[in-house]
């Protein structure tokens, strides 16, 4: 894999009016980073992509995309990215069709290679069934997709998503995590949240946010992804549960609750649910933990679990 950034932003600095945006923002991204950036609401987040992404310019500080510098050369720069805001841009009274070939057109891809471009972003966005129904009929999760579907027509090298799981249903929360795990593959993605399930569901990295400065950035740890919470009716000791081999740690949480930390490499829920049965725990909940990465979240932001809204 390559390692050489593919962004590079330096001491970024906005402020509206009186009021701090953001300040010393440093940020480096390379091919295949998925960066999760999260904070509470108002913690920055949306004015850093704004910043990255280059509808917002920087009272201080620089930015290069792809070694292009995004104030003295936007055009070059803003050709390798890809921008999802949080309210995407898209006009009701066009179809999924249309909407995607006006953004072709805005990226000044050629006439003769804007059909195939408009359904490549359909069919890596699940849209190639629906290119003729009007934007403005559609679900909230499918008008993502089609925000989504502008934002990669030109394939960028870079992605900028902000909230893109922002008041969707669980079924669509799902189509969209898989769908930003798919598109990892081929492109480096930042995307926002303040929940810590969202940014432990795809991210390889993650970057806290608070009172607009960055205050931790980090990998996401193998702890983070390896820990399950199961609760039983029936519970047994952390003692007999780590004497199975799959299983590595367990903890008591009360209620009936445990976490359990699985061995390196392995996905533990299918065995735990096995167990379950074959022991009779009576198994009525089994969820990925988000215990660690909360606790690094609270220990960057100094907030508590009574107040922080960052939860799973």
């Amino acid at each position: 894999m390559d390692n050489t950034p593919l962004l590079e932003a330096t001491g970024l600095v906005r402020h509206y009016g009186r009021h701090p945006g953001v300040a010393d923002i440093d940020l480096s991204v390379a091919p295949g980073d998925v960066v999760g950036l999260l904070g509470v609401n108002g913690a920055g987040k949306s004015t850093i992509l704004q910043l990255l992404a280059g509808t917002l310019a920087p009272h201080a500080g620089r930015i290069r995309i792809a070694g292009h510098d995004l104030a003295r050369a936007p055009s070059r720069a803003k050709r390798h990215i890809g921008y999802l805001a949080e309210r995407p841009a898209l006009y009701g009274e066009l179809t999924v069709d249309e909407s995607l070939d006006l953004a072709a057109r805005l990226q000044q891809i050629p006439r003769a290679a804007r059909l195939d471009a408009v359904a490549s972003a359909k069919h890596d966005t699940g849209l190639a069934d629906i290119g003729r129904r009007l934007v403005g009929g559609l679900s909230k999760g499918t008008a993502q997709r089609v925000g989504l579907a502008q934002a990669i027509v030109h394939r960028p090298a870079l992605l900028l998503l902000d909230e893109p799981t922002s008041g969707l249903d669980p079924s669509q929360l799902r189509g969209m995590r898989e769908l930003i795990a798919r598109l990892s593959a081929d492109h480096a993605v930042i995307l926002s949240s303040h929940l810590l399930a969202e940014i432990q569901a795809v991210a390889t990295r993650t970057v806290i946010v608070a009172g607009g400065r960055i205050v931790l950035d980090g990998p996401m740890s193998d702890d983070e992804t390896r820990w399950i919470e199961m609760t039983c009716l029936r519970a047994p000791a952390p003692d007999a549960l780590t004497g199975f081999t799959e299983i590595q740690a367990a903890e008591p949480m009360g209620a009936g609750r445990v976490r359990l930390r699985g061995a390196p490499g392995t996905d533990i829920r299918a065995r735990v649910v096995e167990l379950s049965v074959i022991h009779n725990w009576g198994l009525v909940g089994l969820r990925a933990s988000g215990n660690d990465l909360e606790h690094r979240f609270m220990t960057a932001t100094g907030q508590t679990p009574a107040r922080h809204e960052a939860r799973p």
